[in-house]
C-alpha cells in the first residue's frame, strides 16, 4: 500500500517536470535588437478594431504570411507608416512573438472617431448655412488632422475674402452620446474687425499721376471717410486682377514693357493695411510702317483705312486686337472676310521691327476658302417649338457664312422675350475639309407669361384693382390637345392678353387682344386684333350718376422690311372708338361757356407706322438705336362737308416721333439719350381741335388714375400727373396739349443680368413741355428734371420701378410749389416715356 502510494507520487512529479520543460521549449524566443535577424511571418493579427475591415487593414500594412522580414528593421516600421498614412487611425502599436525562425505579428489599432454632426457658434445663422456649403465636412467621415485643418483653412478663407484677415477658428470635439465612435464639432469663430485699405502707394510711375493708376485699380481703394459708397475691403485674388488691370492701361498708353517689380501688403494697424506696388514703367512706342500681306481680297489701302490706324499713333496691342478681330463699336478687319464667308480667315499681326521708340508691323492675312453653312442646330428650348426659332434665324443652311447674321439671330432671339438674352449661345462648327460650317444655337428659357394682381389709388375714382393675364407664347394650334395643356398650351409665340379694372360702379375697364407673329406662317406678318370697354361713373346725388361709355376694337397688320436695311418694320392698323356720354362733363369750353356732357363722338382712324429698331436686348440694352414715326388719320370731315363743332364724328391727324439710342460705354455701363415729340391737328383751318387724341404731360405717364381712352399720357419726372400744359394757351380746359416735346439723357447700370430679376439702376436728365397751341410752342422751352430710379425686371410681373426726381422749374400758376420739389414715382408694366 505504502509502496503504491510513493509511485504515484513519483509519476505525478515526473508529469509535471515534463509539463514544465514543454511550456518552456514553447515559449519565444528572445529577440536581440542589438543583432537584426531574419524571420519568416507565421501569421498576421489586427486588434482594437470596430468598425473597420480587419482584412483591408492587414493587407494595408503591405505584409503578408511567408514574408520574410528583419526584426528590428524598416520592415514593421515600413507597416506602420502605411497604416498611419490612411489618415483614417489615432495609435497604432505592433506585438510580436517568435518561434524559432517564424515571427508572429499582432497590430494593435485605435480607430479615429467619425463624424456625427458639426454647427457654428459665434457667427449668425446666413453665414453658418454659406460655410456649410464650404467646408469639407460630411457626417459618417472620420475626423482626421487633415480634415480638421481643410475645415479651418475654409472658414478663414471665407471670411478673408469678406476683408476679416484677423478671423479666428477654434474647432472643439465632444463624443456623441448616441452613436459610438463619434463626435459632434463645434467650430466657434471670432471674425474680428474688417481690415481695409488704409493707403495705397505707387512707385517708379512717372507718367501718370498716383490718383490716375489708383483709379485703375477697381477693387483696391483706400479708406476715406468721403467715400461712402466705395468699397475698402483688401482681397488677394481682386488685388491681383487689378495689377493685372494696371499693366493693361500701361499697354494701352503704349508702354509695352511696363511691368511690375513687386507689391507689398503690410499692417499699418488692426483694421487697416498698407499697399504697395513698384512699377517699370519702360518706354513708349508708337506706330511707324504698317504693311499687308497674303491679300487679295481687298487692296492694302482699304484693309488700312478699315483698320484706322496711323503713322505715329501710340501702339496699343489691345487695341489693335480688337480692330482686327472684333470691334463692337464699329467695322473691323475680319468682319470684311467673316460678313463674305470667309470663316477660315485669319489675320496675324507681327512686329518687323523695333527701333527706338517706333514699331513696324507686318499684317500676315490667310483668307482661305468661304464657308457654306451645312445644318442648324437648337438645344435649351424645352417648350418653345422648334419653328418659331428657325423662323427669326438668318444663318439658313446652303448660305454663306456671315458673323453680323450670327449676331443678329442672336438680338433676333432675345427679342422674343422667351429667352435668358445672357445666356444665348451661338457656336460655329467649322468643318474646313468639307468648306461648311454648322450653327448651334443654345438656349436658356425663362418664364415669360406674366399675371398681374394688384391694387392702388386711382385719383378721382380711388382704388382701383387689376387682375391681369398675358401669355407671350400661346399657342392656338395646340389648344384641341389636352396633353399640351401645360396648364396651358404654349410654344408657338402667339401672345393672348386680358386685363380687367375696375372700382366697383365707378370705374371698370376690360381688354382683349390676341396677336399671331408670323401670319401664314412663311414671313414676318403680324396680325393683332384687340377689344376694349370702358365705363366712367361720377356720383351726381343720391342715386343718379352720370356715365361715359368707351367702346372700341382694333386690327393691325405689321410686316418687315428689308430696305432701306432689314431693321425696318412697318405698321397699319385701322381702329374704331365710341364715345358715349350721358351727363357726362368731358371738358368745359371757355369761349362759350357750353360744355360737351351728352351725345355720341365716333372715332374711326388709320394709324400708319414706320420704324426701325436695332437694339439688341429688350430687357436690358447695351447699342443699337429706335426710331418710330407714327401718323393717325381719320377721314377729313371738315373737307368734304360743312360740319359743326359737335364731336359726333371725330377729326384729327396726329403726328408722332420717337427716337432712343444706346451706347455701351464700359462694361455694364449704358448710356441712353431719347427725344420724342407729338403734334395734333386738324385737315382745315377753321376746324377746331376737339378734347380728343390730346396730349398729357408730367408724373409717371400713367394717367393718375384719369386714364382716357383717345389721350396720350407722357412722364415728366420730377412734376405732377398731368400738369405740365399751358392752360391759358387753350380754349379747352383739362384737355391736354396739342403738341409736345420731350428729352432724356439716362446713365444705365446694370446691377443684375439674373433672368429671373434683372435689376439695373439709373441717373437721369430729362426736360419737356406741352402746348395748347401752336403759336406758342417754343422746342426750347423747356422744364428741366433731374434724379435717380431703379428698375426690375420680373418675367412673371413685367418691370417694376421707382424714380425720385428733383423739379429745377416752377410751372406757370403753381409758385406754391416750390417747397416739393423732389418727388418719387412708381412705374408698373411700363417705362416713362
Amino acid at each position: 500500500m505504502t509502496r503504491c502510494i510513493w509511485v504515484l507520487v513519483f509519476l505525478l512529479m515526473a508529469g509535471t517536470a515534463s509539463s514544465q520543460v514543454l511550456d518552456k521549449s514553447r515559449q519565444s524566443s528572445p529577440i536581440d535588437y542589438q543583432q537584426p535577424r531574419q524571420y519568416r511571418i507565421g501569421g498576421i493579427n489586427v486588434s482594437g478594431y470596430k468598425f473597420l475591415d480587419p482584412i483591408a487593414l492587414t493587407s494595408l500594412t503591405g505584409l503578408k504570411e511567408g514574408d520574410m522580414v528583419t526584426v528590428p528593421g524598416e520592415d514593421i516600421s515600413r507597416a506602420i507608416q502605411n497604416l498611419w498614412d490612411q489618415g483614417i487611425l489615432g495609435d497604432v502599436d505592433v506585438t510580436a512573438r517568435t518561434e524559432g525562425e517564424v515571427i508572429y505579428l499582432t497590430f494593435n489599432l485605435t480607430e479615429r472617431p467619425r463624424l456625427s454632426n458639426f454647427r457654428f457658434s459665434g457667427i449668425n445663422k446666413t453665414q453658418s448655412d454659406a460655410l456649410k456649403d464650404k467646408v469639407p465636412l460630411q457626417k459618417g467621415r472620420i475626423v482626421t488632422d487633415a480634415v480638421l485643418n481643410s475645415t479651418r483653412n475654409a472658414v478663414r478663407e471665407y471670411y478673408i475674402d469678406k476683408s476679416y484677415l484677423n478671423a479666428k477658428v477654434n474647432i472643439t470635439q465632444r463624443p456623441d452620446s448616441i452613436l459610438p465612435n463619434s463626435v459632434v464639432l463645434n467650430i466657434h469663430v471670432d471674425k474680428g474687425n474688417k481690415v481695409k485699405v488704409g493707403d495705397i502707394e505707387i512707385v517708379g510711375n512717372e507718367a501718370f499721376s498716383d490718383k490716375k493708376l489708383q483709379r485703375k485699380l477697381k477693387s483696391t481703394k483706400e479708406k476715406r471717410f468721403y467715400k461712402i459708397f466705395t468699397s475698402s475691403k483688401f482681397n488677394r485674388t481682386k488685388f491681383e486682377e487689378d495689377k493685372e488691370a494696371l499693366i493693361t492701361f500701361y499697354n494701352s498708353q503704349g508702354y509695352r514693357d511696363a511691368i511690375i517689380v513687386s507689391d507689398s501688403v503690410y499692417r499699418i494697424s488692426d483694421d487697416r493695411l498698407g499697399v504697395q506696388i513698384t512699377v517699370d514703367e519702360g518706354q513708349r512706342y508708337y506706330y511707324r510702317n504698317i504693311t499687308w500681306t497674303g491679300n487679295y481680297l481687298y487692296e492694302d489701302n482699304y484693309l488700312a483705312r478699315v483698320l484706322g490706324i496711323e503713322k505715329g499713333d501710340v501702339y496699343d496691342q489691345q487695341e489693335l486686337e480688337k480692330r482686327l478681330t472684333y470691334n463692337p463699336a464699329g467695322v473691323d478687319v475680319s468682319a470684311l472676310y467673316q460678313n463674305d464667308g470667309y470663316l477660315f480667315s485669319s489675320i496675324e499681326p507681327v512686329e518687323v521691327r523695333v527701333e527706338g521708340d517706333s514699331i513696324d508691323l507686318e499684317m500676315r492675312v490667310t483668307e482661305g476658302p468661304q464657308a457654306t453653312i451645312d445644318k442648324i442646330i437648337i438645344t435649351g428650348n424645352d417648350k418653345t417649338s422648334d419653328h418659331v426659332i428657325l423662323r427669326e434665324i438668318r444663318t439658313l443652311p446652303g448660305q454663306k457664312y456671315s458673323r453680323d447674321d450670327l449676331i443678329r439671330t442672336r438680338n433676333e432671339l432675345a427679342a422674343l422675350g422667351y429667352f435668358d438674352p445672357e445666356t444665348i449661345g451661338l457656336n460655329p462648327i467649322p468643318n474646313p475639309a468639307e468648306g461648311t460650317v454648322d450653327i448651334a444655337y443654345s438656349v436658356v428659357e425663362r418664364p415669360n407669361d406674366q399675371i398681374s394682381l394688384s391694387g392702388g389709388w386711382g385719383g378721382p375714382i380711388g382704388a382701383v384693382g387689376t387682375v391681369g393675364l398675358t401669355l407671350n407664347n400661346f399657342s392656338t394650334r395646340k389648344m384641341l390637345d389636352l396633353s399640351e395643356w401645360r396648364p396651358i398650351p404654349t410654344g408657338d409665340g402667339q401672345r393672348l392678353s386680358l386685363n380687367i379694372q375696375a372700382n366697383g360702379k365707378y370705374y371698370q375697364s376690360y381688354s382683349l387682344s390676341f396677336t399671331e407673329p408670323w401670319l401664314g406662317g412663311r414671313k414676318a406678318n403680324s396680325l393683332t386684333v384687340s377689344l376694349f370697354k370702358t365705363v366712367y361713373r361720377r356720383p351726381q346725388g343720391g342715386d343718379d350718376f352720370s356715365k361715359l361709355d368707351v367702346n372700341g376694337g382694333a386690327i393691325s397688320l405689321g410686316r418687315r422690311l428689308n430696305w432701306p436695311d432689314n431693321y425696318f418694320y412697318m405698321n397699319h392698323s385701322i381702329s374704331y372708338n365710341r364715345y358715349t356720354l350721358d351727363d357726362y362733363v368731358l371738358f368745359q369750353n371757355v369761349g362759350d361757356g357750353e360744355n360737351f356732357s351728352n351725345g355720341i363722338s365716333n372715332s374711326i382712324s388709320v394709324v400708319n407706322t414706320i420704324g426701325r429698331s436695332s437694339i439688341d436686348n429688350p430687357t436690358f440694352p447695351r447699342r443699337g438705336s429706335s426710331l418710330t414715326l407714327s401718323l393717325n388719320l381719320t377721314p377729313p370731315y371738315s373737307l368734304l362737308s360743312d360740319r359743326k363743332d359737335d364731336f359726333e364724328y371725330i377729326e384729327f391727324n396726329k403726328w408722332m416721333f420717337d427716337a432712343s439710342y444706346f451706347i455701351n460705354v464700359a462694361g455694364n455701363l449704358v448710356f441712353n439719350t431719347r427725344a420724342h415729340f407729338g403734334f395734333l391737328g386738324t385737315y382745315s383751318s377753321e376746324a377746331e381741335i376737339g378734347p380728343f387724341e390730346r396730349f398729357k404731360l408730367g408724373g409717371a405717364g400713367l394717367g393718375g388714375g384719369n386714364v382716357f381712352v383717345g389721350t396720350e399720357y407722357i412722364g415728366l419726372r420730377g412734376y405732377d400727373d398731368e400738369s405740365v400744359v399751358n392752360a391759358n394757351e387753350t380754349t379747352l380746359l383739362n384737355a391736354g396739349g396739342i403738341a409736345y416735346n420731350k428729352f432724356v439723357f439716362e446713365a444705365r447700370q446694370l446691377i443684375s443680368p439674373n433672368p429671373a430679376a434683372t435689376i439695373y439702376g439709373l441717373a437721369f436728365i430729362e426736360a419737356g413741355n406741352n402746348f395748347g397751341s401752336y403759336k406758342n410752342y417754343n422746342p426750347f422751352k423747356l422744364y428741366r428734371s433731374v434724379g435717380v430710379g431703379a428698375r426690375i425686371f420680373m418675367s412673371a410681373f413685367g418691370l417694376l420701378g421707382f424714380d425720385y426726381a428733383w423739379r429745377l422749374d416752377t410751372l406757370p400758376g403753381a409758385a406754391g410749389m416750390d417747397a416739393k420739389r423732389g418727388m418719387f414715382h412708381f412705374i408698373i408694366g411700363q417705362q416713362i416715356r
